[in-house]
């Protein structure tokens, strides 16, 4: 049986310590015992990129990601923009970019040095408050219902929604991964008057795994 292998920690400012753990080739991020995420289930963190593209209508021109997590929706939102698109990441956890470039670095694929790519180690919500953005993709925390930090909840507050629509081209798409559904955020979406759309995705690219939700929030 392969073990389970600590490659290092991390603290998310203001919250909890994050851990990556190897399995064989395969890496993984935890909290306590909850796995954040993982080569393995990468599936819905692809369609968070994937499927805001394909609703988008137009060729995005700028796309803000929060935060980088494993690269999943940056690798594959970079391959759907157009050559001169920009494509900004916050990350708020120093240590995800030097998991990223360190012992993951295969799994990164340089995608990091992808001229397209502004890497910002920031909150993404003061990211979104500095331009505007066809898209923006938030896999933040485990969704509306965080665990990591509690000053996540200020994204998915009405004042933050507000700001991210502000933040939003006419037309723009706010897709946001959640591990669960959560029905007051989506009276909450829609009170911020965004046009909702819910999916439900499975973790794995295979189509199984645990369901995964993302909310596709239109600015009209």
């Amino acid at each position: 049986m392969i073990a389970r292998e600590l490659l290092g920690t991390a603290q998310v400012p203001g919250g909890a310590e994050l851990r990556l753990f190897s399995h064989g080739r395969d890496f993984m991020i935890a909290l306590d015992r909850n796995e954040l995420m993982s080569t393995r289930m990468r599936g819905s963190e692809e369609a968070l990129a994937t499927m805001t593209l394909e609703r988008l209508g137009r060729p995005a021109s700028h796309l803000l990601i929060g935060g980088y997590g494993m690269g999943f929706t940056l690798r594959a939102a970079l391959g759907m923009v157009p050559p001169k698109a920009r494509v900004t990441v916050a990350e708020l956890v120093p240590e995800i970019i030097e998991w990223a470039r360190g012992p993951m670095a295969e799994l990164t694929a340089g995608c990091l040095e992808d001229p397209r790519v502004t890497l910002k180690l920031q909150d993404v919500a003061d990211a979104i408050a500095t331009a505007r953005y066809d898209a923006i993709l938030l896999d933040v925390d485990n969704g509306p219902d965080g665990l990591v930090r509690d000053e996540n909840d200020q994204l998915y507050s009405p004042k933050g929604l507000r700001r991210a629509k502000t933040a939003l081209m006419p037309g723009g798409i706010m897709a946001i991964w959640s591990a669960a559904p959560d029905p007051s955020f989506v009276r909450r979406l829609e009170s911020a008057e965004f046009e909702v759309e819910e999916v439900v995705v499975r973790a794995r690219p295979n189509g199984k795994g645990p369901r995964h939700i993302i909310w596709f929030a239109r600015r009209p």
